[in-house]
């Protein structure tokens, strides 16, 4: 799951980046409403944390402009603005969710785990596909009932590709889901987790699409 953090407050866009890493998640931060809507605009992306009260452009336009493009990623507004007008603007300009400073950090990985279900259209927290379960909550993972151990990138990996049967997701999706901007992706890396996976579980669940990326199979 690959997220955009845009908040200016320095102090907490680094105590969320280092939380939401450390639960797997890879986070990219931006400081300001304009360069975050050039991101948006060139990146993908699986939800979006928008501070409101941003520099160069507010966060209540830029979602407004993203979902005036029709992009309909999940968006948690983050915010001191805790009025019910406020509340009530932010949902109606797009929000998903809406959660207001101070807040708990174990609270935020809930609500994410929820919009990330809920874009994915999936009623239960628990992901079952043919034989393997991934629970996002704990992120432990099992086939035919025993424990897989999965490296985070692994565990990553396998997230977003049983979070979606029947989708090929191309290299370059995967390849930043594994990356964000501070790391450099290493040449075969993809590969060389796809193969892991497989070993780890079994050979069929991914297949390769030659040219384009990977997918598992829509049907268990």
């Amino acid at each position: 799951m690959r997220l955009l953090l845009v908040e200016d407050d320095a102090a907490l866009g680094e105590g969320i980046c280092d939380g939401l890493r450390l639960e797997g998640y890879t986070l990219d931060w931006l400081q300001d409403g304009q360069s975050a809507l050039h991101a948006l605009g060139v990146e993908s992306f699986d939800v979006l944390v928008l501070d409101l009260g941003l520099p160069r452009l507010d966060g209540l336009e830029l979602l407004r402009r993203l979902r005036a493009a029709e992009n309909a990623m999940p968006v948690l507004i983050l915010t001191a603005r805790d009025g019910l007008e406020d509340r009530i603007a932010g949902l109606d300009a797009g929000a998903d969710d809406y959660l207001v400073k101070p807040f708990d950090l174990n609270e935020l990985k809930a609500r994410l785990r929820a919009l990330l279900r809920r874009s994915a259209g999936r009623a239960r927290v628990l992901i079952e596909h043919a034989g393997v379960s991934l629970d996002p909550t704990t992120q432990q993972v099992r086939y035919n009932g025993q424990p897989v151990v999965l490296t985070p990138k692994e565990y990553l990996l396998l997230h977003e590709l049983l979070a979606q049967p029947g989708k090929v997701f191309t290299r370059e999706r995967l390849t930043q889901l594994l990356y964000g901007w501070d790391e450099e992706p290493e040449s075969n890396t993809l590969e060389v987790n796809i193969y892991q996976l497989r070993k780890k579980l079994f050979n069929g669940l991914i297949r390769t699409v030659r040219g384009i990326g990977y997918l598992v199979e829509g049907r268990a």
